[in-house]
């Protein structure tokens, strides 16, 4: 059964997930069901210890999804990792989705080729309102996919069969990936200026004090307060400029650090403090291999 601390259920396991919701456990690891043929999940909050994927066709609820609602939509995907906290809230009792769903747990990819990358399928970390939503064409895909996991799980278990799932499972998030590509084109309105915004953020972030008192911006920190999750923001930004928001984090602070450095009325330790860095060496450090130079060289030769 689903253990409960401060009312939160420990979903760690299929065979848990199943029983909570009235499906026969057809593999320990792997779970693949029309959300029309299974119980509802009953309101509260989870705490997944398994990779989910929920594709529904209907509006049908609502999910508090981290701090923030979503509302599904017609066509929409919402992906779960293992850590992820999810609340479920109905609207309706009686009304039951339609689309369908697939659980697995990360001991099935455990040393196979999707899961020495399965983190480059970021959109595990998105937000709910960063869902993917698909078009009709793009939906016969992904329910191609799910119904050859679930034609795997109902034959007898055999040598070819974790092979055979996990690379169905691979082929469906690739099409996750390319559908959001193509999403950050065509809802491209939704994240308007979002290069923009993030470069006035960043310089708002050095024209005040706050570097000296909380340090070095992170990637984290300006998907926060650009209301985004930090995977979605990075992916987004990796789009719009070819750089990663680290990289583009970086770039600002050595455009920051250059035009400092030409006023000789601050020293090179006053410069790393007023930048954000906790020590001077680390200021060096990073400057010479962003420039090739030590601080004080770049000042003398500029």
């Amino acid at each position: 059964m689903a253990n409960t601390m401060q009312n939160i259920i420990q979903l760690d396991s299929i065979a848990m997930y199943n029983q909570i919701r009235g499906l026969e456990t057809l593999h320990p690891l792997v779970s693949v069901y029309n959300m029309a043929d299974a119980k509802p999940l009953p309101e509260g909050r989870y705490n997944f210890g398994l990779y989910t994927i929920f594709f529904k066709e209907l509006k049908c609820g609502e999910l508090h999804y981290g701090r923030k609602l979503y509302d599904y939509q017609e066509g929409t995907l919402v992906c779960i990792s293992p850590g992820q906290i999810l609340g479920v809230q109905r609207k309706n009792a009686d009304f039951n989705p339609k689309g369908w769903a697939l659980s697995f747990h990360p001991e099935l990819i455990k040393g196979t080729a999707l899961g020495k990358h399965i983190q480059d399928y970021s959109f595990f970390s998105y937000d709910a309102d960063e869902a993917l939503h698909v078009s009709e064409k793009e939906k016969q895909l992904l329910l191609d996919c799910f119904a050859k996991i679930r034609y795997e799980l109902e034959q007898a278990i055999d040598k070819h069969s974790r092979t055979l799932i996990t690379s169905n499972i691979e082929l469906l998030l690739n099409y996750c990936l390319r559908f959001y590509d193509r999403q950050f084109i065509t809802r491209d309105n939704v994240n308007k200026g979002l290069v923009e915004r993030f470069e006035a953020l960043l310089n708002g972030y050095f024209q005040s004090n706050k570097p000296e008192t909380e340090g070095l911006p992170s990637v984290a920190w300006c998907a926060a307060e650009l209301n985004l999750s930090a995977n979605y923001f990075g992916d987004m930004i990796r789009k719009e400029t070819g750089r990663s928001a680290h990289e583009y984090i970086h770039l600002k602070i050595m455009d920051v650090a250059k035009e400092r450095i030409f006023d000789t009325g601050r020293s090179v330790s006053q410069i790393a403090y007023q930048l954000g860095f906790k020590y001077p060496q680390h200021f060096t450090r990073f400057f010479k291999q962003q420039t090739g130079q030590t601080p004080n060289e770049y000042r003398m030769i500029n």
